[in-house]
């Protein structure tokens, strides 16, 4: 195999068949049509004089021929990705784009107006902002900055705690008259809990242990879903202080829970901890967060 005949568009066709098992899933994954990879994979497989794929009812397997090359198309995209992080690690101007992967919650209840004063004193710089409870990969470039409650911040990130995530039970105003409330006194009334794909094992956890499933009948998948039920009706629930304080019709019925005490993380790629912008961006953040909470 001549490497000479094989250019970087060769390599992204070979992964994207490999990864999606069929020519119409590579041209999703390459922006391009079912025509054009079954075309650019004929001349391929011609000029190199290797069968890259076995073809069969169920898709495209590929030979050891396929899967050395997606191998190496893993690779050189690494090495690509790298470059570009280490390229944009030299960046020292206050411009540029910063793109940020935070919860709903957070950034409804709490990162919203802090975001537009970092806006307002830093016009150059662009934010893209993706809103999801799913995380995602600082290492490929999906986002440059992550801000999270976790535990336990990934290995290969780097960054700091800017605060504590504290969470407390609450209820309808109008249900709920007083505050203050003792948790033992409230296990015999209705709750609202996260249902399994929000993914919050340790609000699961906690529940079980005070004896709240039996108690439990209305699940939920979202942290807003479960502060909207809750206003309707005699239900609990525990909330995110920032966002049930914040919330006019709902009333704090306990003090925080230390069992769900999170810490929040802003977290960014060690290539671009020394990016100005990404510096000013993270510094400016802890601050308003910390502010907000005093």
């Amino acid at each position: 195999m001549n490497e000479q005949r094989i250019r970087w568009d060769d390599l992204q066709i070979v992964w994207a068949i490999t990864e999606s098992g069929t020519l119409s899933g590579a041209g999703r994954r390459l922006g391009i049509s079912h025509a054009t990879v079954f075309r650019r994979l004929t001349d391929m497989e011609a000029r190199l004089g290797v069968t890259l794929f076995e073809r069969s009812r169920t898709g495209y397997a590929p030979t050891l021929a396929g899967e050395d090359l997606a191998a190496v198309a893993n690779r050189v995209e690494a090495d690509i990705v790298g470059a570009e992080r280490r390229l944009a690690g030299k960046d020292l101007k206050l411009s540029g784009t910063i793109r940020v992967t935070t919860t709903d919650t957070l950034f409804t209840g709490l990162l919203a107006p802090i975001f537009a004063e970092f806006r307002t004193n830093y016009p150059e710089i662009s934010l893209e902002v993706v809103i999801s409870n799913q995380v995602h990969s600082l290492s490929k470039r999906e986002a440059d900055v992550a801000i999270r409650p976790t535990q336990n911040p990934p290995e290969t990130l780097v960054g700091r705690r800017i605060g504590s995530i504290e969470q407390a039970v609450y209820g309808c105003g109008e249900h709920w008259k007083s505050e203050a409330t003792p948790l033992g006194e409230l296990d015999r009334h209705p709750w609202v809990g996260p249902d399994k794909h929000m993914g919050n094992s340790a609000l699961e956890t906690w529940m079980t242990k005070q004896g709240l499933d039996e108690r439990c009948r209305y699940r939920l998948d979202s942290m807003f879903g479960m502060k909207t039920a809750i206003k309707h009706g005699p239900d609990l629930a525990v909330l995110p202080c920032y966002l049930g304080d914040n919330t006019s019709d709902l009333r704090r019925l306990t003090d925080p829970l230390e069992e769900l005490a999170t810490p929040l993380w802003i977290l960014t790629h060690p290539d671009l901890r020394r990016v100005s912008r990404i510096r000013a961006f993270t510094r400016e953040i802890g601050e308003g967060v910390r502010g907000a909470w005093i």
